[in-house]
């Protein structure tokens, strides 16, 4: 049996994922990002491996590996690099064939990715020049209201009203909340507002991109439930909930990348 791994270094969070030559996932790993990337690639990929059940015992005994993620060239073992944007495609269509439209929050961007029949990217759009809306603006807004990701991502399912989180800006927004908390304005209130601004910059990176059919979220922040409802609520349609781990797209894309040509280079 051969195996195959993706390595997607993100900015905040590391991903492996390991697969056969069946497609079937052997290992994943997630680990916060350290500030170098080539260590935050080794310790995910160490950590898939520790957990593959004595399959591979380490990153040579990988047949292909393809590094993918904004730290993609730090991915040392790799036999290639791929960009994020395609590997997010390829992860969500072999993880459900339905779905031909993505919204990928990463820690410091908000992508729009349209996706063809084959998993290949037809056509996206990025919010990468402020980060609002990012995964690290969650956790300001999570730390403005002293909560983990948690418990703030379903804080907005209780709301009874939706308080308008109007600077554009993720360091004024995060003024803005926490003044909004000293006026003793409900929370949850406060959250729905903060769910439904995000949402609206991910609508228009979608409407770029292609939202025609089925839309998928994914990357840490697709697990914000008061996000979906949000994201829903915008874009008048339901967010199909993946049965993989939303936060391992980019890796399981980049795994599947290599499966396909670590089997086509050695047949």
């Amino acid at each position: 049996m051969r195996y195959f791994g993706g390595c997607d270094v993100g900015s905040t969070y590391g991903k492996c994922v390991i697969l056969d030559e069946n497609g079937k996932m052997v290992s994943n790993a997630t680990v916060r990002s350290k500030i170098s990337s080539v260590d935050t690639a080794n310790m995910a990929l160490d950590e898939a491996i520790g957990k593959s059940g004595g399959c591979i015992r380490e990153v040579k005994d990988l047949s292909y590996l393809v590094g993918t993620g904004y730290g993609r060239n730090k991915v040392l073992f790799a036999d290639e690099n791929i960009s994020e944007i395609s590997c997010h495609a390829m992860g969500v269509h072999i993880t459900d064939p339905s779905v031909t439209a993505i919204i990928d929050i990463g820690g410091q961007d908000v992508k729009g990715i349209s996706v063809d029949k084959d998993g290949t990217v037809r056509n996206f759009a990025m919010n990468d020049k402020c980060a609002a809306g990012t995964g690290r603006f969650f956790e300001a807004m999570a730390a403005a209201f002293e909560m983990d990701l948690d418990q703030f991502s379903l804080l907005s399912l209780k709301a009874k009203n939706v308080i308008p989180i109007t600077a554009q800006c993720s360091v004024f927004a995060e003024s803005e909340v926490i003044s909004l908390v000293a006026e003793n304005k409900p929370k949850e209130d406060i959250a729905a507002g903060i769910e439904l601004a995000v949402a609206k910059r991910c609508f228009v990176m979608a409407k770029k991109a292609g939202t025609d059919g089925n839309i998928t979220m994914t990357g840490g922040c697709a697990k914000n439930k008061g996000l979906q409802k949000a994201l829903e609520h915008v874009l008048k349609k339901k967010v199909v909930e993946l049965s993989i781990d939303p936060q391992l797209m980019g890796a399981l894309g980049a795994a599947e990348y290599a499966r396909q040509k670590g089997m086509a280079k050695q047949n």
